[in-house]
């Protein structure tokens, strides 16, 4: 670690605050909601991946003793005009979210919701969902990004027009499509760029669509009193931008909806959006019960967001010193069934470790007929940034050159011009990289038959957004601090030890606690690497304003003016000598125990939404053994190497990076959606869906880099996101080296491996 000041309790590594409540059980997750009178709902779903609905008759369900009510997309008001934000990415049509939520006029993908019943009992209410019955007219479905595009595919949406931004565009017209937008990035001269270069590749890649893989499913209750107020308890990553839907799909006041956040099994990215929580209101408001709904592991992969699917070409021109010249890539980004890819993610990845001089970037958002894509961790970034580093990797083995002398040679600089516009403020991707070069993993010798080595960097960018929290003074000397971001990864300490620094106390004397929607005011999702950002930020100025009114406290009991006293970062107040020329000092708690007779408890609040987020890098080693008998990949070392900015719990750092390494090595060897012809996905379960576990890895290596973000108070980066982007490419090297075969289709399954081992056999 590259320490880069000294504090009292960031730094440090406390034992988390609701860590007593997780391991006992006390913890409530949405699964664990009971009240009274409360109904069950599940979801008919459709069997074909894209169908025309011809008629749907619930009466044979109705009559069902049991059964309460039972909705479809009609019973939904009519969406609103324009468009609105779900999830992380561009904001997309009302009435396609809420088509999501109950398919209109055709269903879109296998598993897409048609109806929704509720009934006395869970039992009940799976038995009549057989009794709905359901007339479709089919459609053939279209399951490739490419097929997708071209002239003759079959049409998702026939209101669908491509937007493109491009200078020049060419795809805005009034014909339907399905390549919904159109974007480009572009600097510099890249005739010229590849017209400097000794060597030139270009090369094609593709990669699946992977599933977050958190272990609780999706799951909401909701209840319509009689006075019209809605209140949902759920389990996700955004209950106050969930509460803003709600009101706007349902049109009801936001003051009217209530959203109380429930500890999360596991989300990252895929639970920004909602699936049920509509559905259990209006059958709420149907039946006066409370109405509680819950997803199968079956549902969750056929019909919640995995990240995209992509298929890119990437052009490249290096001159034999190494220098890269220029870079060009065309992506093409699974959308699902309706708009609204990460393929800005992508394009924004490829080329953002590298200082490249002439650049173009061409990303496309595709619908097709599958589950609507949602964010995955850095989403888009694994599938944008993954050709990059590869064809970086290939054109180094072409020109014998070392891997890191490159990226060392090319790294984007403080303040040089970003790919994607306007210029980098102070950065660690050169840092990243010297790490890695120097490293005692890449300095030593890889012996051994069948095995091999591979590196590649990861880019992320980071967000900001509104944030409020407030706090209170007890007079025992501890802090209640009221959140509105939910806990995902230990955001809870974190944010407590920055109000601690803060204040110069104790991270263990802050009580962090998550609140609903009418807690506290508005806070944006807890996604794009922003929350010990932002609710850093706020909880830095709770702690000036905390201090301030202590020096205002201080001053009335000594009877002197405020500018006299000083707030100490050791938590100790400091006043005027007295008159006996003693020196005058409260800590923290003594002076807290006064507050009673100085005015009383003290309370603030803070509403901060800054964009002064400092961007994450990140540089990846491993070390490979290839089966040539099974074709089985073993990972045999591996080191992680990130710009941390200021690592605020080390242990949480650590586990994120660990945990973003895992899920990116399941994208590069085993992971994948399987789907059959008929656009059913053949492998939703845990079972066949492979996601490492503890048996496929060794140790994770990592190394903590800390270039502290000037435009944070305590030099925050977001560190959750980036580790899982540059494994694909690490990993596609190190298998290229051990086999002699580049794989540029991931995953590299056993399978492909032995094809390409023995195409004859």
């Amino acid at each position: 670690m590259v320490a880069s000041k000294e504090y009292k309790v960031i730094g440090t590594r406390p034992i988390r605050h609701d860590g007593t409540d997780k391991v006992t059980g006390r913890a409530q997750y949405g699964a664990d909601i009971r009240l009274t009178g409360m109904l069950y709902a599940r979801v008919k779903r459709s069997p074909h991946a894209h169908a025309i609905i011809k008629k749907i008759d619930a009466s044979k369900a109705l009559a069902l003793p049991g059964v309460k009510a039972v909705i479809t997309h009609q019973d939904f008001p009519r969406p609103p005009e324009g468009v609105g934000t779900s999830g992380e990415g561009a904001p997309q049509p009302w009435r396609f979210q809420v088509e999501n939520f109950l398919a209109n006029k055709k269903v879109l993908y296998r598993g897409h919701a048609v109806a929704a019943v509720a009934a006395t009992d869970a039992h009940i209410a799976e038995d009549a969902l057989a009794l709905i019955d359901v007339e479709y007219e089919e459609l053939p479905p279209v399951l490739d990004v490419r097929e997708a595009m071209s002239e003759n595919a079959p049409i998702l949406h026939d209101d669908l027009r491509t937007k493109d931004t491009t200078p020049l565009a060419t795809n805005n017209t009034d014909k339907p499509s399905n390549v919904a937008a159109h974007t480009q990035i572009k600097r510099g001269d890249l005739e010229k760029g590849f017209a400097e270069a000794d060597v030139v590749i270009e090369r094609e890649f593709t990669t699946t669509m992977y599933h977050q893989g958190y272990i609780e499913p999706h799951n909401g209750t909701a209840y319509w009193s009689k006075d019209g107020h809605l209140t949902v308890w759920n389990s996700s990553q955004s209950h106050f931008v969930f509460r803003n839907q709600l009101a706007n799909v349902l049109q009801i006041p936001t003051a009217r909806v209530t959203v109380v956040p429930l500890e999360i099994g596991g989300g990252f990215g895929g639970k920004l959006y909602m699936y049920l929580e509509p559905l259990a209101a209006l059958l709420s408001k149907q039946t006066g019960k409370p109405v509680k709904m819950w997803m199968t592991r079956e549902e969750v992969f056929e019909a919640t967001g995995p990240t995209s699917g992509a298929y890119v070409r990437v052009k490249m021109g290096m001159k034999k010193d190494g220098t890269i010249t220029a870079g060009e890539a065309y992506m093409a980004f699974e959308a699902g069934a309706y708009p609204g890819s990460p393929v800005g993610g992508g394009m924004n990845g490829i080329f953002a470790p590298y200082n490249i001089p002439n650049i173009q970037v061409d990303g496309y958002d595709v619908v097709l007929n599958k589950p609507k894509t949602a964010a995955y961790r850095a989403p888009g970034t694994p599938a944008g940034e993954f050709p990059g580093d590869a064809v970086i990797n290939e054109l180094c083995d072409q020109l014998n050159l070392d891997p890191m002398d490159v990226r060392i040679n090319n790294a984007a600089h403080d303040d040089d011009e970003r790919p994607m516009g306007g210029n980098w403020g102070v950065i660690g991707a050169l840092q990243c990289m010297e790490a890695m070069k120097n490293h005692p993993h890449y300095q030593s010798e890889l012996q051994g038959e069948n095995r091999g080595r591979g590196v590649a960097m990861g880019y992320w960018g980071n967000a900001g957004g509104e944030t409020t929290s407030s706090a209170s003074v007890n007079a025992d000397g501890t802090v209640n601090l009221v959140l509105g971001s939910i806990d995902i990864g230990g955001t809870r300490p974190a944010l407590a030890m920055q109000l601690a620094e803060t204040l110069g106390i104790r991270a263990e004397d802050v009580w962090p606690r998550v609140v609903d929607t009418d807690g506290v005011g508005f806070n944006l999702f807890t996604a794009g690497s922003r929350t010990a950002f932002a609710g850093g930020w706020a909880a830095y100025e709770l702690g000036q304003q905390i201090r301030a009114k202590m020096v205002e406290r201080a001053a009335k009991i000594w009877e002197c003016k405020e500018d006299e006293v000083a707030y100490g970062d050791d938590g100790i107040i400091r006043g005027p000598k007295d008159g006996d020329g003693k020196d005058r000092q409260f800590t923290f708690k003594e002076l807290c125990g006064q507050l009673g007779r100085t005015g009383g408890i003290i309370e603030v609040g803070a509403n901060i939404n800054k964009t002064s987020v400092g961007v994450s890098f990140a540089g990846h080693i491993v070390d490979v053994e290839v089966d040539k008998d099974t074709g089985k990949v073993k990972i045999l070392r591996y080191t992680a190497v990130q710009d941390v900015g200021t690592a605020i719990h080390p242990s949480y750092v650590e586990g994120q990076i660990q945990g973003g390494v895992a899920q990116g090595i399941g994208m590069a060897l085993t992971e994948e959606y399987h789907f059959g012809g008929d656009g059913r996905m053949q492998n939703a379960s845990f079972l066949d869906y492979r996601m490492p576990t503890a048996l496929d890895l060794p140790m994770i290596e990592t190394v903590l880099i800390e270039v502290p973000n000037p435009g944070h108070p305590y030099g925050v980066r977001g560190v959750g996101e980036v580790p899982i982007v540059p494994p694909l490419a690490a990993v596609q090297q190190a298998v290229a080296e051990a086999t002699g075969h580049r794989f540029n289709n991931l995953p590299i399954t056993p399978a492909s491996i032995l094809e390409a081992l023995y195409p004859e056999e």
